[in-house]
């Protein structure tokens, strides 16, 4: 019986190793006497050329009579986004350029046009700003694991499932306080104003791409999610933790009948203590890593 027991990154843009690991997106496997729900990270944004499908997420998709995802991309036309922006990612009273430190303000002047985003909410131009590299690398959200299986899924006739809308995604980041959302965007600011390593270092330090696509979750948890708990707990509060909180809510009320779900939500939401596969383990499900 199944127990009742991201504009995140994905608006623009754990458990440990227990189980088979590989060189691919970590996948998960959550399972009771007669229901399973499948767990994969995802990365919003990717190069066109990247190959991230293999045969064990393929059969997890072609078994899943049900697939979730964060929020439903299929209404993130640009005139909704930007309504959606103008609400929660401006502020009319205060301007960017007054709530940053000099010599932060300094350095985003050098990667940005002051004047057309001085009008934006720390957490906005964050987002902005965090996108730049990724889409000078080539990598888009068309070309998304979210985007591409969202195609796949209305087009495959499945039933669709989202955990938020976009504007609830918004107001997440619109609800953060406003130190919390300073030093996300200072963080960002600091970390393009990083000098490019040499190439010895590259490749021992993978892109998070790279280190996506290779499962390296040692990169993505403690690299990225443990820097965030420490750096900015309120941001890793909003953004992580209460989230994955409710999803693993939602998922476990799903597991009150019988059949497959697959879950594809941002990769970082998988991580960690407070990851869903861990959640969902101490809720008394049997969780395997599969890939």
């Amino acid at each position: 019986m199944r127990r009742a027991a991201g504009f995140a990154a994905a608006f623009f843009l754990g458990v440990g190793a227990a189980g088979a690991a590989g060189a691919a997106p970590a996948l998960w496997k959550v399972a009771d006497a007669d229901s399973e729900i499948y767990l994969f990270g995802t990365l919003h944004a990717l190069s066109p050329a990247a190959k991230w499908r293999t045969p064990a997420y393929d059969a997890a998709y072609a078994r899943a009579e049900t697939v979730w995802f964060e929020a439903d991309m299929g209404g993130a036309d640009p005139a909704r986004i930007m309504s959606i922006l103008q609400r929660y990612g401006v502020d009319p009273e205060r301007r960017l350029s007054q709530k940053l430190a000099p010599a932060d303000l300094q350095a985003l002047s050098r990667h940005a046009d002051l004047a057309r985003i001085d009008h934006l909410r720390p957490w906005a131009a964050a987002m902005m700003l965090s996108m730049q590299p990724v889409a000078s690398r080539g990598a888009t959200l068309d070309a998304g694991a979210d985007l591409s299986m969202t195609r796949a899924t209305r087009a495959g006739g499945k039933r669709l499932r989202a955990f938020e809308t976009l504007e609830d995604q918004a107001r997440m980041f619109a609800s953060l306080p406003e130190p919390a959302e300073v030093k996300y965007l200072t963080n960002v600011i600091r970390e393009r104003g990083q000098p490019r390593l040499p190439l010895p270092s590259l490749l021992q330090k993978p892109d998070l791409e790279s280190a996506w696509l290779a499962g390296d979750l040692a990169r993505l948890g403690p690299g990225l999610v443990g820097e965030m708990k420490l750096t900015n707990p309120a941001f890793y509060e909003a953004l992580l933790k209460r989230r994955n909180v409710a999803w693993a809510q939602a998922l476990a009320e799903a597991m009150d009948g019988a059949g497959v779900d697959l879950v594809n939500v941002g990769a970082l939401h998988l991580v960690g203590d407070d990851g869903l596969p861990a959640l969902m383990a101490a809720r008394g499900f049997t969780v395997t890593r599969v890939q």
